[in-house]
């Protein structure tokens, strides 16, 4: 195949699309996505056979147990994936929405327009249920999107296109409008992430080596984060039950994500307290614990902690701990190691609680809540598309409003300037 020659076809189709859907209707766009969810519920069976040929050739490749659950979709992936697109067709259109009217001294009227981004680039690994998401969110929000999933997921990936291409003409709206790369060649990223003319915006979602090279290689704005080292601090006010449950669900809940815990911080006038409930409760987990030298001495058995920890993102059964000098030392440690993903405090003092708020540097600053909410769904947003990092243009989860810009409206009767 000449990719560079299909590439520029796939942006061709896409530009030309994206113009049709930034002027179509809501309720078209509505259509296609719960026409989509209605195809995608009678060909479980297709996707079923589609999502076994790459569970069968990941085995035969030596695919990690970890990347083999993210590829498979189990009935009950499949039930989240409709039960998305249906509450993405039911969240608020942001498209031509015009806010912050305002009269002028000349008497123009100036406001600002809320427009779709044009066309998406979105470069994936595994997760076939990421096609449905990554699309349902651009075409919600007026634009086209490219989509390169992981080679693994091939199969299962173009079983959801055909469903998404059957949502599009039900809808009357251009197949064009979301694409999956056919070609697994890695040529096909290279393309991509460096056709300005085509593509607007590119959305990397995987891991760090991924991410570190759609930034570095990439002329189109790239909307990304490169890691999840995220924190919880626990307070010396803070509610002993509170912190126990905050912290245990932050690291255990699910240790491949972004937003899990990777380094817990304790206050020292508590730390003799809290820390061997925080360890017992660790130990019961299978986590494995590296302290600092403060906490390795209130708990001997903790393997010892060294500079490389502080900045690890483990996505696995291992949790740094660290004893520090009161909120201060907390938040000096957070905005020299984070990540400025997710971090949060446990207190019961509201002064405190504030200048947490205030001072940490990150896309999510929680209070006696765990890090594992910072996701679009739990936000309000619906699916997400992906958590930025970033501090230019959309920060945190990033859903329908973050796949949009704004543009300059101006209102007059005649009127010109003197």
């Amino acid at each position: 195949m000449d990719i560079a020659g299909y590439m520029v076809e796939v942006g061709e189709q896409a530009r030309a699309a994206a113009a049709v859907v930034a002027r179509s209707t809501t309720a078209m766009r509505n259509q296609a996505l719960l026409a989509t969810a209605e195809a995608i519920d009678a060909a479980r069976g297709e996707l079923a056979m589609a999502n076994t040929k790459d569970l069968d050739a990941g085995r035969e490749n030596g695919l990690e147990p970890a990347m083999l659950d993210r590829l498979e979709l189990t009935p009950a992936r499949i039930d989240t994936m409709i039960e998305g697109l249906r509450q993405v067709a039911a969240l608020p259109d942001p498209i031509g929405e015009i806010t912050d009217m305002t009269y002028r001294p000349s008497g123009i009227q100036v406001g600002k327009m809320r427009v779709p981004l044009g066309v998406i680039g979105i470069i994936y690994e595994s997760r076939p249920n990421v096609t449905v998401e990554a699309a349902s969110l651009c075409l919600k929000s007026g634009n086209a999107t490219i989509l390169r999933g992981g080679s693994e997921a091939i199969h299962s990936n173009q079983a959801v296109a055909a469903c998404i291409a059957r949502g599009l003409a039900a809808a009357g709206l251009p197949e064009a409008a979301v694409q999956v790369v056919k070609t697994t060649d890695r040529a096909a990223v290279g393309e991509l992430i460096t056709m300005p003319r085509y593509v607007d915006v590119i959305v990397p979602r995987g891991g760090k080596g991924l991410i570190e090279r759609i930034s570095r290689d990439a002329r189109v704005p790239v909307i990304k984060h490169l890691d999840g080292i995220c924190h919880v601090y626990i307070d010396s006010h803070a509610d002993p039950e509170k912190a126990l449950a905050i912290a245990v669900n932050a690291k255990t809940h699910r240790y491949g994500t972004c937003n899990t815990m990777e380094t817990l911080l304790v206050d020292q006038e508590i730390a003799e307290d809290i820390l061997p409930l925080l360890a017992e409760a660790f130990v019961a987990k299978g986590v494995e614990l590296r302290g600092c030298e403060a906490t390795r001495a209130i708990l001997p058995d903790v393997i010892a902690a060294t500079e490389e920890d502080w900045g690890e993102e483990y996505l696995a059964p291992i949790l740094a701990v660290r004893v520090v000098d009161g909120l201060d030392g907390a938040i000096t440690h957070i905005n020299r190691y984070s990540s400025q993903h997710t971090d949060s405090i446990v207190t019961e003092n509201y002064t405190r609680a504030r200048r947490f708020i205030t001072e940490v540097d990150s896309s999510s600053v929680m209070v006696n809540a765990s890090t594992r909410f910072a996701d679009g769904f739990e936000y309000g947003l619906g699916a997400e598309i992906g958590i930025s990092t970033d501090k230019i243009h959309a920060r945190g989860p990033v859903g329908l409003e973050g796949l949009t810009s704004q543009k300059y409206v101006v209102f007059g009767d005649g009127h010109i300037r003197n």
